[in-house]
């Protein structure tokens, strides 16, 4: 893998009309931003995208189009028809509308969905949306990082510059993601570094870590009509407690049935969360359950922390077998950036792929817990396994 140098050029992103001095001025300044983002690692089969400084005759795949809107509020209805035709030509729509104060709303849409978030506006936005469109990020990902530039670099840290540029590393300066249900509260803490986290398929697994005293368990059993799935909730939280040392243990999806166990906590999915209505994610709170959220990217982790859950995951680092993700691999680089923008909020939990021979690789990075699945349920030796990677966390600690 190569790393860009700090020549200024974009590889994967064009202003367009190459001659109008709009799109020259965000191509330079586009350019000017990715340079202070190295090292980053080059990706030749990231899209390549047209990014429209002027209202296009006709747009499709690999075309951005930004609309500025008025202070009223969404699109007349020409304009809503004309996003929806370019939308299901492939092109990517973004409308922007000022606030007071300083602020800003986007609306992204892309031909899968619509993303919504409100931040402070900058001189730079649009460079620095080309900048990380030209990173490789999916547009929603790029969206609320180029929100969080800062043309005064207050979106930075000082002390990541040796390693990370001018990464945007600072939560306060990135946007909220609109159009979720309230947040009744910060959900209860666990421990900031949860260490080997097995996720597992029964309670007969989960038994098996409790006997070697693992600290952090999931039981993981997807099926909502799975004969049993009480009693195997009830044995996994039964077995939690006999951990002795820093015990959290949780339970996947099921969170009604979890917190009748009186289990510690409980992990959603992106999907899953975002379907919870007002009651239920105040009912979920109410039960004094810990709460872990699975993001796969920036945009999904500004949704999560609208929640203030007990952890944030992210993944999937590598590719996995266990699981069908929609999003590309998210890779150690992208993980080391999530550590330094989450761990000072939220114990953060890699996920994807990670096994006893990664495993250094992604302690490298700064996380502080990492969860596993076929590394335990497909080792030879499930206690040598578990014993070695719990080493590997113990010479970090």
């Amino acid at each position: 893998m190569t790393t860009h140098s700090r020549a200024a050029t974009l590889s994967h992103v064009t202003c367009v009309p190459v001659d109008a001095p709009l799109a020259v001025a965000w191509q330079q300044a586009a350019a000017q931003i990715r340079a202070r983002l190295a090292p980053w690692p080059a990706d030749d089969t990231a899209p390549k995208w047209r990014l429209h400084a002027h209202t296009p005759a006709s747009a499709g795949k690999g075309d951005v189009i930004w609309w500025p809107l008025s202070t009223e509020g969404a699109p007349g209805t020409a304009a809503s028809l004309q996003i929806d035709g370019w939308r299901a030509s492939g092109a990517v729509v973004l409308c922007s509308r000022a606030l007071a104060s300083g602020r800003v709303e986007d609306t992204l849409y892309t031909s899968e969905d619509i993303y919504r978030v409100a931040g402070v506006d900058d001189p730079a936005f649009l460079p620095a949306f080309a900048a990380f469109l030209d990173c490789g990020f999916v547009p929603h990902d790029a969206l609320v990082l180029a929100r969080a530039w800062r043309t005064d670099g207050s979106h930075a840290r000082a002390e990541d510059a040796p390693t990370l540029g001018a990464w945007p590393t600072v939560l306060e300066s990135f946007p909220s993601v609109l159009g979720q249900v309230p947040s009744p509260g910060r959900f209860a803490p666990c421990p900031s570094r949860l260490g080997l986290y097995p996720v597992l398929p029964s309670a007969d697994w989960c038994e098996r870590m409790a006997d070697l005293q693992v600290g952090t368990v999931q039981l993981r059993i997807k099926d909502p009509a799975y004969p049993g799935l009480r009693q195997e909730i009830e044995r996994t939280v039964a077995a939690g407690k006999r951990v002795t040392h820093d015990s959290a243990w949780f339970i996947n999806d099921h969170w009604r049935e979890a917190s009748k166990a009186n289990a510690y906590g409980v992990h959603l999915g992106q999907e899953d969360m975002a379907a919870l209505s007002a009651a239920d994610v105040a009912e979920l709170y109410a039960s004094g359950m810990r709460l872990g959220i699975s993001t796969h990217g920036y945009y999904e982790i500004l949704a999560a922390h609208h929640f203030r859950p007990s952890y944030l995951a992210v993944g999937a680092v590598f590719p996995t077998t266990t699981k069908v993700i929609a999003t590309a691999p998210q890779g150690l680089a992208k993980l080391a950036r999530y550590v330094k923008l989450i761990a000072p909020h939220y114990p953060l939990v890699a996920i994807g792929g990670i096994d006893a021979a990664n495993l250094a690789q992604v302690l490298e990075t700064g996380v502080g817990c990492t969860a596993v699945v076929r590394a335990v349920t497909e080792a030879t030796d499930v206690a040598a396994a578990v014993k070695g990677m719990q080493q590997a966390f113990a010479q970090r600690a």
